[in-house]
């Protein structure tokens, strides 16, 4: 276990994911209506993967009625129905980099026009299923702040608790059976099996460490090394995709190094 990590290479894809999503709140809802669905069961304690959406939603604000809703949908009738699919879409964008993409939706057919459009403006190729899947694995994620705020206004803020020392953060982080983290300058980013993302994040919690949220993710097994040209190229792609209302998640193997991610930030 270490505290090197990958985040340096993905955390511009993700602020520039959640800066851009149109219609962040609809897509968190989704995505709890068809975890909801798919696992049968609206409480989250014996649906994980309910849980997991949940959590995600809470991570990105999404109000508790909201939540509500989108569970309530799950398990409605006539209009009130939830027909949502989960699809997978796989394909190679410029220089080659994989891309992989998770869509809830209720017409197969727009959505695969719409990701076919992206693919081919992009002058990119869309794929079969499993092109690129291997070149992922999927992982849990619990990002952990190393401060948390106190509502006291002498002392607002305050250390989470193990999480303000990377030592103890360690330590906590194994006792709680997480596989890995990393340091995200004032975040900690801990990776868990797919299974065991709650069970790491209520073992963390136990130790008195807060936790901002929980999901699960796809992580890139074989990074693409790209020239910046091709970077630029690459991630008017992904803004594309991510700006699809059907698209949930979308994955890539760009390796983002920093002199790639100082010339996106000037984008």
């Amino acid at each position: 276990m270490s505290g090197h990590s990958k985040w340096a290479t993905t955390k511009h894809r993700k602020a520039a994911q959640d800066a851009k999503r149109s219609a962040l709140f609809s897509k968190l809802s989704r995505n709890i209506t068809v975890a909801a669905k798919e696992g049968g069961d609206p409480n989250p304690d014996n649906n994980a993967s309910l849980a997991a959406a949940i959590e995600k939603a809470k991570a990105n604000s999404l109000p508790k009625d909201k939540i509500k809703v989108a569970i309530d949908k799950a398990f409605g009738s006539g209009k009130d129905a939830a027909n949502y699919e989960s699809v997978v879409y796989e394909g190679y964008g410029p220089a080659g980099v994989a891309v992989y993409c998770e869509a809830l939706t209720d017409n197969r057919n727009r959505t695969a026009a719409d990701v076919r459009s992206a693919f081919s403006h992009a002058n990119g190729n869309l794929g079969t299923s499993g092109s690129v899947a291997y070149m992922f694995e999927r992982k849990g994620q619990v990002v952990v702040a190393k401060e948390v705020e106190t509502g006291d206004k002498k002392n607002p803020i305050a250390p989470n608790g193990a999480a303000a020392d990377e030592e103890e953060f360690m330590l906590a982080v194994a006792e709680a059976g997480g596989d890995d983290y990393e340091d995200a300058e004032d975040e900690w980013v801990v990776y868990t099996g797919p299974t065991d993302l709650m069970a790491v994040k209520s073992a963390l919690e136990a130790q008195g460490v807060q936790t901002k949220g929980a999901e699960l993710i796809m992580e890139a097994t074989t990074p693409t090394a790209v020239s910046v040209s091709d970077a630029k190229k690459v991630m008017r792609l992904i803004d594309k995709l991510e700006e699809l209302e059907d698209l949930q998640n979308v994955y890539h193997t760009m390796d983002i190094t920093d002199e790639i991610a100082a010339a996106l930030d000037e984008e």
